[in-house]
């Protein structure tokens, strides 16, 4: 098969399926993730896909959103070793806020035993991991539970982070550019981060590089709010060079 008729074919699994990834795709045409990964890519500059985390969506449909279960299990290695780096920027002592999102639930289950931390999140898997650690103390912000994220947004949630100031908050997104800023599909989940990100003195931003370039509905900040973003090895050296030349450290982990 063709390039131009497999993509043909990619196109119209996603418009019948909603969506398509990466390794679906691969093993179904029986060629390499790498050539998926161009097809999309060439779909997705022809404005016929927009491409998402581990694959792509229908071009317009900004508003998708995968659930926990799925983005638990995307990019698995690669939010591991971020959630690795992720701990060398805990302090010793303090304050931390925790953001609802899968690589971010990864530093809270390696927090190593002894660490003595106040910790803040509105992410109930989160908060579960830390539940019945020794040296922490865990405050769960509360509101109305998202189902598709178990994350707790409006109202409460604002006022509760509106009250306090922690030392450094790592942030998840679905989506972050230059261009584009940082951003999620759902406006109450980006209304929270907003909050968490003016409580805290320090953002960090945890995200694959596969979310680089990716734009979806919901603003909630710029990549100049973001004091370090930690990602992998597979956001491109020039990009990276460009964020970094914006004023934001960058981690390729």
């Amino acid at each position: 098969m063709y390039a131009p008729e497999r993509q043909q074919e990619i196109l119209r699994l996603a418009r019948d399926g909603g969506r398509v990834d990466v390794l679906s795709l691969a093993e179904t045409f029986q060629v390499t993730a790498e050539t998926i990964r161009r097809d999309l890519k060439a779909l997705d500059r022809a404005g016929l896909l927009r491409r998402v985390h581990g694959g792509a969506i229908p071009a317009g449909r900004l508003d998708f959103e995968p659930d926990l279960a799925e983005r638990e299990g995307t990019a698995a290695d690669e939010k591991d070793r971020i959630a690795r780096a992720a701990l060398a920027e805990l302090p010793a002592e303090g304050s931390v806020i925790l953001d609802a999102g899968s690589t971010v639930a990864r530093v809270a289950a390696a927090l190593p035993l002894e660490s003595t931390l106040t910790v803040v999140t509105h992410g109930l898997p989160t908060a579960a991991r830390l539940a019945d650690h020794p040296g922490i103390q865990l405050h769960l912000i509360g509101g109305r539970v998202r189902q598709r994220t178990r994350a707790a947004v409006d109202a409460w949630a604002l006022r509760a982070y509106g009250e306090i100031r922690a030392d450094v908050l790592f942030l998840a997104a679905n989506g972050f550019s230059a261009g584009g800023g940082l951003t999620t599909p759902d406006l109450a989940e980006a209304a929270v981060k907003r909050a968490a990100v003016a409580a805290a003195r320090r953002v960090v931003l945890l995200a694959d590089s596969a979310k680089h370039g990716q734009e979806h509905f919901a603003r909630f900040g710029d990549l100049a709010d973001v004091d370090l973003l930690i990602t992998d090895t597979g956001l491109d050296p020039d990009d990276a060079a460009a964020i970094e030349a914006a004023g934001t450290e960058v981690v390729r982990a």
